[in-house]
């Protein structure tokens, strides 16, 4: 389960509207009949407009400063292992979302009027989608950018021949092209993968925007807090701050495995991505001490994951695994960014 949390862009040319957000979103339902298409929804509602998510977000932005964000934005995407789990995935991720979104309330460490937050205290807004496309920050893109250049390079001797500016073979350029286009490292259904096209399989998703303020448009409830949920005193007083990113995001992997029965991976785990970053030696020395079976699928979840690993590893001997973890890690790092792991 990866996931992010990320405020609206302020400043400069970027709208303090969420129009442009919504119609982002929205950009799945094109040339889709009514029944085809997904619409928004909230805890209590389904089916909402984007006319109304616009006029609800919009309106709820009582005393913010000009530099603070009106809303956030929270993206969570199943791994394939997960989705496979599902038995319908509009319904099923419909359902799960408004179950993590207890989970994200839960993770403040604030009252309103004295009590702690609940679900009916914010404005937030969701919406299923089940395509995704090769961005540049995609590892795919990054290792086949080599023979992107040179296959525009060639292109452009072509244009030149073709239009009396120099002198060539077309025929012979063509073939180095075909050559060129084989050769990269990362194809999809025999072509090689380019920024903009479709990812293959299942591709389910959710985007959520949820409101700064809370749903009385009083208060402001900010996941992007610097602080970690803590009690501090204040003027004497003892005062709730904070959100806890790292509990909501366990939380959320909890709540889908109880939700669908699921076994979860140790490599699948938040805890155990976070360690392979940040504790390398804690995190190999876990994996170790799984069973055989659990990890060879850790591994295979690694590398399926988008972490470049050597063709085979032995992976009963902890000491070849430290040696290629700086490759893993350089590796992850790149997979964490793209696959949009919120760590």
């Amino acid at each position: 389960m990866y996931i992010t949390i990320t405020a609206q862009k302020m400043g400069g040319n970027y709208s303090k509207s969420s129009a442009d957000f919504v119609s982002y979103l929205e950009k799945e339902n094109q040339n889709l009949e009514q029944e085809d298409m997904e619409h928004f929804f909230n805890q209590y509602g389904d089916e909402i407009s984007a006319e109304e998510v616009v006029r609800e977000i919009d309106g709820n932005t009582a005393k913010l400063e000009k530099h603070e964000p009106r809303f956030y934005s929270i993206t969570v995407s199943p791994s394939k292992y997960e989705l496979k789990r599902l038995q319908n995935p509009s319904e099923d991720l419909q359902k799960y979302t408004r179950e993590i979104m207890k989970d994200y309330v839960a993770s403040f460490n604030r009252e309103i009027n004295g009590r702690p937050i609940t679900i009916d205290d914010i404005k937030y807004y969701a919406k299923i989608e089940h395509q995704r496309t090769f961005k540049g920050t995609d590892f795919q893109i990054k290792e086949n950018q080599l023979y992107a250049t040179k296959i525009l390079q060639l292109k452009t001797e072509i244009r030149n021949v073709q239009d009396g500016r120099t002198e060539g073979n077309v025929k012979k350029l063509e073939k180095e092209i075909g050559k060129l286009e084989r050769e990269a490292p990362n194809q999809q259904n025999g072509k090689r993968i380019v920024q903009g096209m479709p990812k293959e399989g299942n591709q389910s998703h959710i985007h959520i925007i949820v409101s700064r303020k809370d749903a009385s448009n009083k208060f402001s409830l900010s996941p992007g807090s610097k602080y970690k949920a803590s009690d501090v005193e204040l003027n004497g007083k003892t005062v709730k701050r904070g959100f806890d990113r790292d509990g909501f995001f366990t939380k959320a992997e909890k709540t889908f495995d109880k939700t669908f029965d699921y076994q979860r991976n140790f490599a699948e785990t938040y805890k155990a991505r976070k360690d392979f970053i940040k504790n390398p030696k804690i995190y190999f020395a876990s994996l170790m001490k799984l069973p055989t079976n659990e990890k060879a699928l850790a591994f295979k979840i690694m590398g399926k994951s988008g972490i470049p690993m050597m063709p085979s590893i032995p992976i009963a001997q902890a000491q070849v695994a430290m040696k290629i973890f700086n490759r893993l890690r350089r590796g992850a790092e790149v997979a964490i960014k793209s696959s949009s792991i919120g760590i």
